[in-house]
């Protein structure tokens, strides 16, 4: 039996086990009716977000380009362009149906319309497999205030094995999704490679570059006191690209490098947003950069999301690419194994643009 509003609001053992080994969520919190946010999701006052001193007033979002016409040397210079400055960039007429983009958020939706006893089955106590893993928050072991959200994260090996193990109920519309984008993944980087001296991508940089991918499936609910929380803290994603699709809701943001104040990325109808990973930045030698960001909680309605981390195999070593460091320009970062990168991310809470410290030289 789930506990009683009075029993969550009193007890801090009941919280942790209600939310993350029940695996009822916050989605589970918000859906008890609490007036108030627990203590442990309440933030220290400098990682909230407060609209009034923190977002840029007045200044565009980060570039929306349309992608109709792949071959454009013009469409080239924007997408190297917002990678080096913003890190982050919207694409339009980017090929993927929007059907399979509507199908992916309504799958999401009825993922977390399942029961928590079906959900549970899923989470880091009774997954068969570290490749599939429903869980909350970011690191709830090591964050001294949790985050207000949900996710289904969903490590892509082959189809066989995402038939036997992921969620019946979203599995085949998250297949679908990796599988439409993987041609933008690939002309991207063929793009953003040819901005970096990259004549060619053989078998080798394309394993480096885009030999694992990891779909998660989010969700933001309602918060009862939005203002003292986050749904996602400060960070730069460990990726080499990101692909992620939003809905209309709205509420993720952008850290404006040059004045450090926040930018909406507004949601654009059929949109898919790009950003720059931790990986990608560390390959090309800090050329492209990894943005910090963020999502606010929202008070009124609940939120999706749902990115594709396009990621290094975790036994890459990843450094400057030659290309780029061949011609005497000094290396920024040294060689590391992906895995240790993305074990170090994982270990800690969110901590802006800290983890890419682990790499430089």
């Amino acid at each position: 039996m789930a506990p009683s509003m009075s029993m969550i609001q009193s007890n801090q053992l009941n919280i942790l086990d209600f939310v993350v080994n029940k695996c009822h969520g916050v989605k589970g919190l918000s859906e008890l009716g609490l007036k108030a946010l627990p203590d442990q999701y309440i933030q220290p006052p400098q990682e909230r977000f407060d609209r009034t001193t923190n977002e840029e007033p007045n200044k565009d979002s980060i570039p929306v380009i349309n992608m109709s016409n792949w071959d454009d040397p013009d469409v080239a210079k924007a997408i190297c362009d917002a990678a080096c400055k913003w890190g982050f960039f919207q694409i339009v007429n980017h090929g993927v149906p929007i059907r399979v983009l509507e199908d992916v958020k309504d799958a999401t939706h009825k993922f977390y319309a399942l029961p928590a006893e079906e959900k549970q089955k899923y989470s880091k106590e009774w997954s068969v497999s570290n490749n599939v893993r429903c869980g909350t928050s970011f690191s709830p072991g090591a964050e001294k205030a949790l985050e207000w959200k949900d996710y289904l994260s969903l490590f892509f090996v082959s189809d066989d094995e995402a038939a036997s193990l992921w969620p019946p109920v979203c599995r085949n519309q998250a297949l679908e999704y990796i599988k439409s984008s993987e041609p933008i993944v690939k002309k991207l980087l063929e793009i953003l490679m040819k901005g970096l001296n990259v004549k060619e991508i053989d078998e080798t940089k394309e394993a480096t570059l885009m030999g694992s991918k990891r779909i998660n499936l989010n969700y933001y609910p309602k918060c009862p006191t939005p203002e003292l929380t986050v749904g996602v803290g400060r960070h730069s994603d460990v990726s080499t690209l990101t692909i992620l699709l939003q809905d209309d809701i709205g509420g993720l943001y952008v850290r404006n490098t040059e004045t450090m104040k926040w930018v909406h990325v507004p949601p654009v109808a059929g949109s898919l947003v790009i950003n720059v990973g931790d990986a990608l930045q560390i390959m090309s030698n800090g050329k492209y950069k990894s943005i910090e960001h963020r999502v606010i909680a929202n008070g009124t309605n609940n939120r999706i999301s749902v990115p594709i981390f396009v990621n290094p195999r975790p036994s890459d070593v990843i450094g400057p690419l030659p290309e780029v460091v061949g011609s005497g320009e000094k290396p920024l970062y040294k060689n590391v194994l992906y895995s240790d990168y993305v074990r170090h991310f994982f270990k800690k809470a969110h901590d802006g643009k800290g983890t890419v410290e682990f790499a430089m030289i």
